[in-house]
């Protein structure tokens, strides 16, 4: 058992950090690839934005499992806009 099990209430144990992901770049959503509770690895595709007759995608920061995709397919988004929740360490 680890030491944290033994000395940390259950409520302060390790839990999954949430980390939310920002888009970089405006544009169109195109495609949803993943979908909530997926288990992702660093770098997997989450969707798929269209810019400028470009396609570019959004990958996972870290592994986890996708807890939410906060856009839908041919919404406008804006830079830096969030467009999931990531567990990480989950």
């Amino acid at each position: 058992r680890l030491i944290a099990d033994m000395v940390l209430p259950t409520s302060q144990r390790e839990k999954p950090m949430s980390v939310t992901i920002n888009s970089e770049i405006a544009g169109q959503v195109w495609k949803l690839v993943a979908t909530p509770g997926d288990q992702l690895q660093a770098d997997d595709v989450i969707l798929i934005l269209e810019s400028m007759k470009m396609e570019i995608p959004i990958l996972a920061p870290t592994a986890g499992v996708l807890a939410e995709i906060l856009v839908a397919e041919e919404d406008m988004i804006g830079e830096g806009q969030p467009v999931a929740r990531l567990d990480a360490g989950a």
